[in-house]
């Protein structure tokens, strides 16, 4: 296996909304330089891009990108090197959403709530994304506030109608939350329900495993694992948490979870990386540059690991021998091995001291004054 190629090959989407003020749900942090639409937040996208060089498409997420011409938006994108991937649907912002959407009683509702869906693959259409990702915050907080199977069927017919909507080379992600805002039952909790309902589907849907979605300790790259034997791993948004859905830098909380799920991933095609986090306290690009960084060494570790040692260690038995395979590749360090990479390429093999170097903040600090920051919600 070329390693070296594999890397080249690597690409990480990033995300519009990590561009923009967030914060906590307390208080939300406003920065100098901040971009005021997505024009500006595909802009400072292809910085990352630019430093990293395996950050060619960004994640958009409707209505928070919306645009009066999403093929404008797109010829803007490709101006700038970039392409539009993910659209990712919103359907827990609005009030009408309190007892959720597709899955709300009122059937008024859940037809708002499909047709925006829709309307997200009409976004595809014009924006030449080939993947829909779908999260629901719909649930219940008390037991007894509504029929749990219903809820499923409703939500099974939801994602019936946006399937058969899909056009050819393009399908649906969903993704799965433990919990939050829902706290008694949440409809789409976990990877067996995702897992359950895209396998009713067809090939067109697919898992999304968000790092952070899961409780304390749970082994997430046994789901992944599981899910690839299945044909069902879609992609993954990455992210780290301490406690819950706390949407850190990826690495930042467990490089060594990180480094494990990409040993079961490192050498499978069509599984879309995408990065899922909110940058509170640090700057924003720098912040997406550290996170594409973090996980290109951890494929490149995962990438070192002697498959035929560790085959051989296994089929004796050797419980540390095998233990010792992962853990010789988990502590090299790649970062050499990725510096003469970049080089290779013509980009410089420092990429955050780069971007600091280019002036970009202080520009976009000097010029972006006046209207309304992007943020949270925006």
């Amino acid at each position: 296996m070329d390693i070296r190629a594999r890397l080249r090959e690597q690409r990480i989407e990033t995300p519009s909304w990590a561009y923009g003020n967030s914060g906590t749900r307390f208080k939300v942090f406003a920065q100098p330089g901040v971009p005021r639409d997505p024009f500006e937040k595909l802009a400072d996208a292809a910085q990352v891009h630019r430093f990293t060089g395996i950050a060619p498409s960004v994640a958009l997420h409707i209505p928070w990108d919306k645009v009066d011409d999403y093929a404008g938006l797109r010829r803007h994108a490709e101006g700038l090197g970039l392409s539009i991937g993910a659209i990712n649907a919103n359907v827990f912002q609005d009030d009408d959403y309190k007892l959720g959407s597709v899955t709300n009683p009122d059937p008024r509702v859940r037809r708002k709530a499909l047709d925006h869906l829709l309307e997200c693959v009409d976004i595809m259409d014009a924006t030449g994304s080939d993947t829909l990702k779908l999260w629901f915050s719909d649930g219940t907080n008390y037991p007894g506030q509504d029929d749990i199977r219903a809820r499923q069927d409703r939500l099974a017919e939801a994602l019936e109608s946006v399937y058969a909507r899909l056009g050819e080379g393009q399908r649906f992600l969903l993704e799965y939350k433990l919990f939050e805002p829902a706290f008694y039952t949440t409809d789409v909790p976990d990877w067996g329900t995702a897992y359950a309902h895209c396998l009713r589907l067809g090939p067109k849907a697919q898992v999304v495993v968000d790092t952070g979605h899961h409780a304390p300790g749970t082994n997430i790259e046994f789901i992944v694992a599981f899910l690839l034997r299945e044909g069902k791993l879609g992609g993954f948004d990455f992210n780290s948490r301490f406690y819950a859905d706390d949407d850190l830098m990826v690495g930042a909380a467990d490089p060594f979870q990180l480094f494990r799920i990409m040993y079961e991933v490192a050498e499978e095609p069509g599984i879309a990386f995408m990065l899922d986090q909110c940058h509170n306290l640090e700057p924003k690009i720098p912040g997406q540059i550290r996170s594409v960084m973090n996980v290109q060494e951890a494929t490149a570790k995962a990438l070192l690991v002697d498959k035929n040692a560790l085959k051989s260690a296994q089929a004796a038995g050797d419980v540390l021998g095998a233990n010792a395979v992962l853990m010789d590749a988990y502590n090299t360090d790649v970062r050499p091995l990725l510096a003469d990479l970049r080089q290779e390429t013509g980009l410089d093999p420092d990429p955050m001291a780069a971007y600091a170097k280019s002036g970009y903040f202080q520009e976009i600090s000097a010029t972006r004054v006046g209207g309304a920051q992007a943020g949270w919600g925006a």
